[in-house]
């Protein structure tokens, strides 16, 4: 069962793929993404990447290393709670997972501290609340599906892409792309990956594929 990470529809078709065709889509839940998926196969099967979620516990993870140092006690339960929830969503608990979500912004609520950055862990776990509970239907069996065998994440080309692309757009940088010369990029490098390119200049110009007709004749 092949997984597309929000790739546009032609983009899908060109490898062969059909509407029909049983297909998983691993995206980040964003509705724009998600919708597109949803018009190119109604009937797909959708699962919320592991790489997002991992990425936002992350996140607060570090924040409470902040909150250990004023509140050392504090600090080690919420680190505790944020590694609960980490394994219950993993293991594909989700109801657990929830509760101790919910246990969570409900802990920091309660918690008084000078910790500067208090008020973005408190919105960082209300934001993973309604993240999680919003995509609770696309949240499968993870640790299941690498026994399987099954990919539970793309986070590996998303980081590559977003240090490339990052870097180049960085003010500081020598050649720096504009927003259309990166997009023009891209899609040039998609077509150089699938074996498309010649075939799409041989479109606009057809001297190219009549010279190259003509080499192989010889």
């Amino acid at each position: 069962m092949p997984t597309y990470d929000g790739i546009p529809f032609r983009s899908a078709l060109r490898p062969g793929w059909q509407e029909n065709q049983p297909v998983t889509f691993m995206t980040d839940g964003g509705d724009t993404v998600q919708n597109i998926a949803r018009d190119m196969a109604p009937a797909s099967e959708h699962i919320l990447d592991w790489f997002h979620i991992t990425m936002r516990i992350t996140v607060m993870q570090q924040y409470v290393k902040g909150v250990s140092h004023p509140n050392p006690d504090e600090g080690t339960d919420l680190a505790r709670l944020l590694r609960q929830i980490k394994g219950y969503l993993w293991n594909g608990n989700l109801h657990d997972g929830q509760v101790a979500i919910d246990d969570l912004v409900m802990d920091l609520d309660e918690i008084e501290t000078d910790y500067a950055s208090i008020k973005a862990l408190r919105k960082a776990a209300s934001e993973f609340q309604t993240y999680i509970n919003n995509n609770a239907g696309m949240i499968p069996n993870y640790a299941e599906r690498r026994r399987q065998g099954e990919r539970v994440s793309t986070g590996f080309v998303e980081s590559t892409v977003n240090t490339v692309v990052g870097k180049r757009f960085c003010k500081r940088q020598q050649m720096r792309w504009s927003k259309t010369g990166a997009h023009l990029m891209l899609q040039t490098r998609t077509r150089t990956l699938d074996g498309t390119l010649r075939q799409k200049f041989e479109q606009w110009y057809p001297g190219m594929k009549t010279k190259s007709e003509d080499r192989k004749a010889a």
